[in-house]
């Protein structure tokens, strides 16, 4: 009596391989979701954190680029100790932001699939962007108007894969997001905000403009608040 050999049929192989293709099929795109949903989450909570390292740093007045005795805003340089303070020799210690954002790449900081940029006003509210490596050793940031103003934009380092919506912050506070809803959808160092991209679609495209919270923007989409 022949011995019974142990194994699998090619069917019994075939229906385990369609089983294990329908559970990858429900669970791949629940993971791809669950990453965006992750990365955008940890975005407007960066942002948060960022919008009160600024408070800080104004507050604390160690940036006094024309000598007022109002402190300004800073840039990532700044903000996380890398760099010295504007117009001073002196770096911020402790930092008021986490010191990875002084891993700055051509004006940005990359964290958690998105790209951060900060932005400083100029003599009519312009926005300006601090040096490649951090900080800012130019002449275009108007101590008076970095008083009162900034703000900082995030927006996925691949647009689709490590996140979709793009997020907004200045000094009043509040975040702002947007879909893109068929419009630009911003994408890496490819593809980046503008300075004014989240502002009211008005005649002026400045820093001293209301943002677009619900409303057109300068890039013509709509931003909204995020609770």
């Amino acid at each position: 009596m022949s011995k019974r050999e142990q194994g699998f049929t090619l069917i019994e192989l075939m229906i385990v391989v369609a089983i294990i293709a329908i559970i990858a099929s429900i669970a791949i795109p629940n993971l791809l979701s669950a990453r965006l949903n992750a990365n955008e989450s940890a975005a407007i909570a960066t942002l948060k954190n960022i919008s009160s390292a600024q408070s800080q740093c104004q507050a604390s007045g160690i940036i006094d680029t024309n000598n007022n005795g109002a402190g300004e805003y800073g840039f990532f340089g700044e903000l996380s100790g890398r760099t010295n303070v504007r117009g001073g020799t002196q770096r911020i210690s402790p930092p008021v932001l986490s010191t990875a954002f002084g891993n700055i790449a051509n004006s940005q900081v990359t964290r958690s699939g998105y790209i951060f940029q900060m932005y400083l006003p100029d003599l009519t509210a312009g926005g300006i962007a601090e040096d490649a490596t951090g900080g800012y050793t130019g002449a275009a940031v108007d101590g008076a108007q970095a008083e009162t103003l900034w703000c900082c934009y995030a927006w996925p380092a691949v647009q689709g894969n490590s996140g979709k919506r793009s997020f907004f912050v200045n000094q009043g506070g509040d975040v702002l997001a947007t879909n893109h809803n068929g419009g630009t959808a911003y994408n890496g160092t490819t593809t980046p905000p503008l300075f004014n991209a989240a502002f009211a679609n008005t005649a002026s495209a400045f820093m001293s403009s209301p943002v677009a919270a619900n409303t057109l923007a300068q890039d013509n989409l709509i931003w909204t608040v995020v609770n």
